[in-house]
């Protein structure tokens, strides 16, 4: 009986004790697991596979995330809006990082803002361009869920005979896809989204801003449990002060803040028209380097024009010095294939003489830069960098300190002098369009294939 009655006592202990415990928050249970589980919408800027890795700006930002929790990043990529919101809201999902802008209608708690975008409303280049709503004349087809869709809700109050449609079964670059195939007439899109998308197909044009400065931010389930929030503040705080999150906005849009239409345009053509000739070419001497870069350098060299001759003397499609091409045994710089062959060994030495410590992409950038303005300007930006208290292995930073080289009271502290650093800068950031453009056509079988040399 005694024994029984000691039993007993351990139980109620046990369920008062078991009573009295607290459940664990978020924030405990992921550190628990030593995972945290990340919703995004696949896309060009948020995540991606590559064929080397996955990508992405989200993707990039959700891992410096985990790393400052101390776990592992697990991200879950969605092909529709809805369903990463049931997700999220289910809290199978710790937050959603997709590019996702505030809407004070959202039921959600949104993290600080690091990105501004515009919506824009887009229509294809060749017809009326619309300067208002009013001009309107067929539906808009906007994401279901989607900010745009909450745009539109309240535009409708003004505009009471405004047609319009949402749907879950295309993403946004689906949307601008249809856009270009005529199978839709409007729709639309961030501003960061449209300016991926145009480097490839300029004939999405835009009408007008539907919204001047939507602030993009993490959304967490409105749950009060306040754990993981909390570390929201401190965590985007230290990546400002780290510039870390500036290096990562450069990286994926420092690119494609300017456009230009004609340009665009010609380059898409050119890709399909000239290219061929000399693909082979470029596929052969590419060595290490990836064909398409060696291409995306020669068209901003010389726009694919084997005869292509600056007032400087430089020569051929990529625009070789006499002593560069001396140096790289080029004998006749007019010649197409000995020129891409020269020009392709020229860029691997010059990524050689690059500080080992430099990592990928931004010894490709320092390289490119090089080729432009020479080494020698290139480095004197980056001691100036240094200078300053800033990182000279990091392009985004680099990037900054080119322009000083026009200006007297930095130029002459330097071992090479006066250099354009501004225009190497534009050249690195034209050459990184056409890459990424070359990239995109090439793996969705866009280019013409077909050649005659």
């Amino acid at each position: 009986m005694q024994q029984l009655i000691q039993l007993i006592m351990v139980v109620v202990i046990l369920l008062i004790t078991g009573c009295d415990k607290t459940p664990p928050n978020q924030l405990e249970k992921i550190k628990q697991k030593q995972v945290i589980k990340v919703g995004t919408l696949v896309g060009p800027s948020n995540y991606f596979q590559s064929q080397r890795a996955e990508q992405g700006f989200e993707y990039e930002l959700s891992q410096h995330f985990a790393q400052y929790l101390g776990v592992h990043l697990q991200i879950v990529p969605f092909f529709s809006l809805t369903e990463l919101f049931e997700r999220l809201n289910s809290g199978d999902l710790d937050l959603a990082a997709s590019g996702l802008s505030y809407h004070p209608l959202r039921e959600y708690r949104f993290g600080p803002s690091y990105r501004t975008v515009s919506q824009k409303l887009v229509y294809k280049q060749g017809r009326v361009r619309p300067r208002s709503f009013a001009d309107i004349d067929a539906p808009i087809i906007v994401i279901e869920g989607s900010n745009h869709a909450l745009s539109l809700e309240k535009i409708q109050y003004e505009y009471p005979s405004l047609e319009w449609q949402t749907t879950n079964n295309l993403d946004e670059e689906e949307l601008l896809q249809a856009i270009i195939d005529e199978e839709i007439d409007f729709t639309i899109a961030d501003s960061h989204t449209l300016a991926l998308f145009r480097r490839y197909h300029p004939n999405v044009s835009i009408g007008f801003s539907v919204t001047q400065t939507d602030h993009v931010a993490w959304a967490l389930r409105d749950d009060h449990d306040d754990s993981l929030y909390a570390l929201l503040m401190p965590f985007f705080e230290s990546m400002n002060n780290s510039e870390t999150l500036y290096a990562l906005e450069e990286k994926y849009f420092g690119h494609i803040n300017e456009f230009n239409y004609v340009n665009t345009l010609a380059f898409v053509e050119a890709s399909n028209d000239t290219l061929p000739k000399y693909r082979a070419w470029f596929e052969e001497y590419a060595g290490e380097l990836d064909w398409r870069l060696l291409a995306a350098l020669s068209y901003q060299e010389s726009m694919w024009n084997p005869r292509a001759k600056s007032p400087t003397g430089v020569r051929g499609i990529m625009m070789l010095t006499q002593p560069t091409a001396k140096q790289v045994g080029v004998t006749n710089r007019l010649k197409p294939e000995q020129n891409i062959r020269g020009g392709a060994k020229y860029l691997q030495k010059l990524i050689k003489r690059i500080p080992k410590n430099i990592s990928q992409p931004d010894r490709t950038w320092f390289a490119l830069a090089s080729y432009n303005v020479g080494w020698g300007h290139v480095n004197d930006a980056r001691k100036i960098t240094k200078q300053q208290n800033s990182d000279p292995d990091s392009w985004a930073e680099v990037k900054k300190r080119l322009p000083l080289l026009i200006k007297k009271r930095y130029y002459r502290k330097t071992r090479y002098g006066y250099a354009r650093g501004d225009v190497a800068i534009q050249y690195v950031d034209n050459i990184r369009r056409y890459y990424d453009a070359l990239i995109w056509l090439d793996e969705n079988g866009a280019l013409n294939t077909s050649s005659d040399k």
